[in-house]
C-alpha cells in the first residue's frame, strides 16, 4: 500500500432500505448564510455581548449563534436540528 492511499478521501454513503446508496447531506458551516436562512424562516434576532440569540414566534426553543465566521460540524448541526432543519 502507498502512502497517498491513506490521504484519499472517502465518500460516506447511506443506504436506504431499498439499498440504494445516498450520499449524506452537508450542513452549511458558514455563519452569514445560516443567519440568512433563519431570518427568512421568521426567526427573531436578538444581539448578545459574542452571541446572537434567535427566537421564532410559533416555535419553542431558541437559537444561540456564535459569532464566528465558520462553524464547527457539532454546533452546525446543533443550529440545524433546533432549527428543524434536520432530524
Amino acid at each position: 500500500m502507498r502512502a497517498l492511499d491513506f490521504c484519499r478521501p472517502v465518500c460516506i454513503y447511506l443506504h436506504t432500505k431499498s439499498g440504494v446508496p445516498v450520499s449524506k447531506p452537508t450542513l452549511e458551516t458558514n455563519r452569514n448564510r445560516v443567519a440568512g436562512r433563519l431570518k427568512r424562516e421568521g426567526w427573531v434576532e436578538r444581539h448578545g455581548g459574542s452571541h446572537d440569540v434567535y427566537k421564532h414566534p410559533a416555535k419553542p426553543g431558541i437559537i444561540t449563534l456564535p459569532r464566528h465566521n465558520t462553524f464547527s460540524p457539532g454546533v452546525a448541526r446543533t443550529i440545524a436540528k433546533a432549527a428543524g432543519w434536520i432530524k
